[in-house]
């Protein structure tokens, strides 16, 4: 009962470039699996829904991802956990974190447009950590490139094989369907209006198939079938497994075409939860008795009535029980996990028990950070180490309403432990706040959020650095003498750690050459 409740454990995150319908193939899974009765549309009308993966107030004004969610659904025989992540860049730093969870991705690809910048930087973390990649080649209702250029593209930029599990028959209004290459049958594409939002689809024979979509297309699709038989890559599961080949499918999201083909194959490529490695080098089974996971996203307020702090968890290891106590490795101390839950977006409900892959809600009172272990007794060891990026834009922060003081620190503070922020000082107080971003879109959700989670209005000074290092050996130093260039800045992290604010690239080289023993780093890595 045990192993077979982990071997049906499916755990993923998607991953795209802003607008390739990363979010809509997330809702078109949950449609399949019976989490939801409507999919919703993520951009459009106010009358319209938001999508359910969008929780967050400002995701639905703005029609984008700005936060990880996780979503849990059963599908065929298989319990799957989705990860949906942020595409746009100013936010990638979560989706980083986020992958650290997965076992898998999904990387969906505009059939429009190819492979774009963040999908480049999305697809090194995935290959950094030799994750499996599945490719969705989405918007076949649209017009688009031809899928061997798209193939082209994905292998010479992205440097990863790849193996077709079908293919496109034209694309835009011409659109006819897709050959699946396993079965030899054609699937195709119907409209039923105008608009292509309905559509039907039918299976024929390839011998069939030319009446129905026409002698062109149907010679068009031979030579196309006839090429990849001999000169494409075949499916390997080993390579796959390796990160080495990705198995691409097309589709269309939006009209629900090919979302069904794809999640059936995914299910049966894909393997139950992957080991994990500790901090000492172990590797820790899945099947180990003894539960264990790690903290991989806080998030305050995703309940505003009851304006709670959860922690993503990712189980690891064992299987977890309600109302278990745990030692926390950073804390050093033993914890009740009292209030825990599985995730649905916003949306929680209390759970009993969770295995190897799950992702669960853990109820935070203050005391956890991302990248803390938990562990059941007598064990007590720690998974390797989330790194906090270097933030690139900066700016001081000052609330408008001076006697708002207290909401104003404590929202600072419950964003910035959320990882979306880093928060400096400018002394051992908290008198003068300057936060740091990976991206500027940043600024926007700090104000927003301050403004309807915590009831403050806020005014950014921007700062002109861009480049901030952590001093590594600050416990051998005197960091009070060590000498700077003119455009440099002094600074705290909320653990009292200092670091150093850069207004040019070449400023941190000088200040070690000035500085004999110095060790400067451009990331921290928390174990």
């Amino acid at each position: 009962m045990f192993e077979q409740e982990i071997n049906k454990r499916r755990t993923f995150a998607i991953i795209s470039h802003p607008d390739a319908g990363k979010t809509t193939l997330t809702e078109k899974f949950l449609l399949y699996g019976g989490a939801i009765n409507l999919a919703g549309t993520v951009k459009g009308r106010k009358a319209q829904r938001a999508a359910t993966s969008d929780w967050m107030e400002i995701e639905k004004q703005r029609g984008i991802s700005v936060t990880s969610s996780a979503m849990q659904f059963e599908y065929q025989d298989k319990c799957i956990n989705i990860l949906d992540t942020p595409g746009h860049q100013d936010f990638s730093e979560d989706t980083y974190r986020t992958l650290m969870a997965a076992d898998q991705a999904v990387m969906v690809i505009d059939a429009a447009k190819g492979v774009e910048p963040q999908t480049i930087k999305l697809f090194k973390v995935c290959t950094i950590r030799k994750i499996p990649i599945f490719t969705f080649i989405n918007k076949l209702d649209r017009e688009s490139k031809d899928p061997f250029t798209l193939i082209d593209q994905i292998e010479e930029v992205l440097g990863i094989k790849c193996c077709l599990i079908n293919i496109p028959i034209s694309s835009g209004k011409s659109f006819k369907g897709i050959y699946d290459r396993k079965s030899g049958k054609v699937i195709t594409y119907v409209p039923k209006d105008s608009g292509a939002r309905e559509i039907e689809t039918k299976t024929y024979s390839l011998d069939e198939a030319e009446a129905v979509i026409g002698t062109e297309y149907y010679e068009k699709l031979k030579s196309d079938i006839e090429l990849l038989d001999g000169a494409s890559e075949n499916y390997d599961k080993e390579k796959v497994d390796k990160g080495e080949l990705t198995p691409v499918f097309f589709g269309s999201a939006l009209t629900n075409f090919g979302v069904e083909i794809f999640l059936d194959n995914f299910i049966d490529m894909t393997n139950p939860p992957m080991a994990r490695v500790d901090n000492n080098g172990r590797t820790i089974s899945p099947y180990d008795e003894k539960f264990s996971g790690f903290v991989f996203k806080i998030q305050a307020n995703m309940n505003k009535a009851h304006r709670d702090r959860i922690a993503f968890l990712r189980v690891c290891s064992g299987k977890f029980t309600a109302n278990c106590e745990v030692n926390l490795y950073k804390e050093n101390r033993k914890v009740k996990l009292s209030q825990t839950g599985s995730l649905f977006a916003s949306e929680r409900k209390i759970i009993e028990e969770a295995y190897a892959g799950d992702i669960i809600g853990v109820f935070d009172p203050g005391i956890f950070s991302i990248g803390e272990t938990f562990c059941e007794p007598p064990n007590k060891f720690c998974y390797e180490g989330i790194p906090t990026f270097a933030p690139e834009h900066f700016a001081r922060v000052r609330q408008v309403d001076t006697m708002k003081r207290k909401q104003f620190v404590k929202g600072i503070n419950q964003i910035a432990l959320e990882g979306a922020i880093q928060v400096f000082n400018e002394s051992s107080g908290m008198e003068e706040i300057i936060v740091g971003v990976v991206g500027e879109l940043q600024f926007d959700v700090l104000i927003f959020r301050l403004r309807s989670e915590y009831n403050v209005e806020v005014k950014l000074e921007r700062l002109p650095y861009e480049y901030i290092r952590w001093i590594d050996n600050y416990k051998d130093i005197d960091v009070e003498k060590i000498a700077l260039t003119t455009d440099a800045k002094r600074i705290n992290d909320l653990k009292g750690r200092p670091l150093i604010l850069f207004q040019h690239e070449w400023s941190p080289k000088m200040v070690l050459d000035r500085n004999e023993g110095l060790v400067l780093k451009e990331f921290s890595v928390e174990t």
